[in-house]
């Protein structure tokens, strides 16, 4: 039925309602700018937050790794301990 009404729209008031959604797509152009500005800087800020949360969470793992580790685990395996370098002299 809709189809049926455009069909018998005349030259003019096919040109009017052009017109019209013209009107209606340049007078909403500012409200959709201010809508992409809104949500690039929505999306600006969950980045910011989702890199900070991530430094957060590899610092806590480091951390926590750091705990965990055994009182005389920071020295070197290449090295030898003192026992061992006591028993090479006393061969």
């Amino acid at each position: 039925m809709e189809n049926q009404q455009e069909q018998e729209l005349t030259q003019e008031e096919l040109a009017e309602r052009k017109e019209q959604m013209l009107s209606f797509y340049v007078e909403s152009l500012p409200y959709l700018e201010a809508q992409v500005k809104y949500e690039t800087l929505l999306l600006q800020i969950d980045e910011a937050r989702f890199k900070r949360s991530s430094i957060q969470m590899q610092y806590a793992m480091m951390l926590q790794s750091q705990k965990e580790q055994p009182a005389g685990a920071d020295f070197d395996i290449d090295k030898e301990t003192k026992s061992d370098q006591d028993k090479s002299k006393n061969e």
